[in-house]
């Protein structure tokens, strides 16, 4: 059935689920798994705590400081594979949207299924379905599970 299975994670409490019942499924099918995180691109404008703004994109803290910011969320979720024997590769996507970055990894990974959940870190005002979701939904050539 499935052999190879993408799980999207953006680190929130829901992402969790969606990564527990996605390595619940691949250790059902014996599948490997892709867990990706993506790191959409630094908007202009945009100041983090240590005041950095539009330059910040272009130094070399910046791309060190994503990367940081990712493995804080995909180390956790590979030794949480790891601990139920799942096969699992960690993927970090920089400077895309998260439902571009799904889509391709997809693509590249040769991925038989997306799990997702219905919505991330933006909150409340994606309660029903987040955007992120809903585009994948909508553009992914592969079968989609989202996680309410």
């Amino acid at each position: 059935m499935y052999k190879r299975i993408l799980i999207a994670t953006d680190g929130s409490e829901l992402a969790e689920k969606g990564l527990m019942k996605g390595l619940e499924l691949a250790k059902d099918l014996d599948a490997e798994v892709d867990i990706v995180t993506v790191s959409e691109p630094w908007a202009v404008g945009m100041y983090d705590a240590m005041g950095w703004s539009v330059g910040y994109m272009n130094s070399p803290e910046y791309k060190a400081d994503r990367e940081e910011t990712a493995q804080k969320i995909l180390q956790p979720a590979l030794a949480t594979a790891q601990a139920q024997a799942v096969r699992a590769n960690g993927v970090h996507v920089l400077d895309r949207y998260a439902a571009d970055g799904v889509i391709d990894v997809a693509g590249e990974r040769s991925s038989d299924l997306i799990v997702m959940t219905s919505h991330g870190r933006r909150g409340m005002t994606r309660v029903l379905l987040g955007s992120q979701t809903a585009e994948v939904l909508a553009r992914s050539s592969i079968p989609v599970l989202v996680i309410r």
